[in-house]
């Protein structure tokens, strides 16, 4: 078959590599028919390539077609379409009955000691081949998919799979109380699609802060208040306490994570780890704070006091500096993980099957064929033509 594979920092390739099979009882194999790519894939085009190996298959956000069964699987068959989460989870350990997928014990990395094994995600988190091409084995399938009618476009359903159940569990995390107010840092698939649950669930203020004008138009375009981080760097906390009665909002979600802009000494440490041998800059990675923290900076200092900040963005170092003093004297409440997919499923499918309140028909900005993923990957890293969300087809 046909697939994604990383080779190297900014290197991604296209190859033919053996098609997946049953291995084990719980197995199923789809064929994939759409395929996102995630700003966290860019964590591995870019940054994170100590845990990659050359040939590793990317993606973790398909929609496809079951075409074969393990023997002891029983919820889906032959034929079901389906939406892959991100994450693999067996669905009745400790973890999965509180409803805390992403940490599901039967499938946690204990040697690198991660939560839930992750499709397409490297060594840290169980080096799954991913689901960037034509077929995916997914493991203990009879929890690890999202059963959707035929007929509409994967358009309408592929976004199960990531986009909107991780910015569904931004929002509820971030607690906005009714008719509260809401910034959101950072309008890429995340944000934007944050925006826009924020505002169905009731947010009387939602604000958007970004660099990239077409991110910024398109947020406007839906009614969010936005605003231009290259005009406002200096002033942006008295730019949103003056849309804010002067205090800040009620919570804040930081939907860009460790490559955040305007962190000049960690994007250099980030550099400088990067041209070490494999060897030492995974631990260095792991242990040291690389992370670029503007984000999660500003997140602090916009917040009202007594606020609470969302943190779905994606961090990785263990010794980043935080603002104690700041968190503790404004007495900040901060809720971070990542998605509990199927958690919020029952409550976002709803919202696809007739209207489109969401505006998922047309999120994707581009719409590639899987040969050409090098170009995107590319496009998306440089935020070029606009691109805010590719999907890839392998019909």
């Amino acid at each position: 078959m046909r697939a994604v594979t990383w080779q190297g920092k900014r290197d991604v390739r296209v190859e033919t590599v053996p098609d997946p099979g049953i291995v084990d009882p719980t197995d199923a194999i789809v064929r994939v028919t759409s395929s996102g790519i995630c700003g966290s894939d860019l964590h591995l085009y870019e940054v994170l390539g100590a845990f990659m190996r050359p040939g590793d298959v990317l993606g973790h956000e398909p929609i496809g077609v079951v075409e074969e069964v393990g023997s002891d699987v029983s919820n889906v068959s032959p034929g079901d379409r389906v939406v892959v989460p991100f994450q693999i989870s067996c669905g009745s350990c400790f973890m999965c009955e509180q409803r805390l997928y992403s940490q599901c014990e039967t499938t946690q990395v204990r040697d690198q000691g991660t939560g839930a094994a992750l499709f397409g995600y490297s060594m840290l988190y169980g080096e799954v081949p991913g689901g960037q091409a034509e077929y995916l084995r997914v493991p203990h399938a009879d929890f690890t998919h999202i059963r959707v009618p035929p007929g509409p476009a994967d358009d309408r359903f592929v976004y199960l799979s990531d986009v909107l159940p991780t910015a569904w569990q931004a929002v509820e995390y971030a607690d906005v109380p009714k008719d509260g107010s809401l910034v959101v840092l950072g309008l890429g698939p995340i944000g934007d699609m944050s925006c826009r649950i924020a505002q169905h669930r009731g947010a009387a203020s939602v604000i958007g802060v970004d660099l990239v004008r077409e991110r910024l138009d398109r947020a406007a375009a839906r009614g969010v208040t936005t605003i231009d981080l290259n005009e406002h760097a200096r002033d942006l906390a008295d730019v949103v306490r003056g849309l804010t009665h002067g205090r800040g909002p009620d919570a804040v979600i930081d939907a860009v994570g460790l490559e955040a802009h305007g962190a000049p000494m960690a994007r250099g440490a980030q550099q400088m780890t990067g041209m070490l041998p494999d060897a030492l800059a995974r631990p260095l990675m792991k242990k040291a704070g690389i992370d670029r923290l503007s984000a999660l900076h500003t997140a602090m200092e916009l917040v009202r006091r007594g606020g609470t900040v969302s943190v779905i963005g994606v961090y990785g170092g263990a010794a980043d500096p935080m603002p104690l003093m700041t968190m503790f004297d404004k007495q900040i409440q901060i809720r971070m993980g990542q998605a509990n997919v199927k958690r919020w499923v029952p409550d976002i499918l709803p919202l696809l099957v007739d209207e489109d309140p969401l505006g998922v028909d047309d999120f994707a900005t581009h719409r590639m064929p899987l040969e050409q993923a090098p170009e995107a990957y590319a496009m998306f890293q440089q935020k070029a033509d606009g691109m805010v969300k590719v999907l890839l087809s392998t019909s």
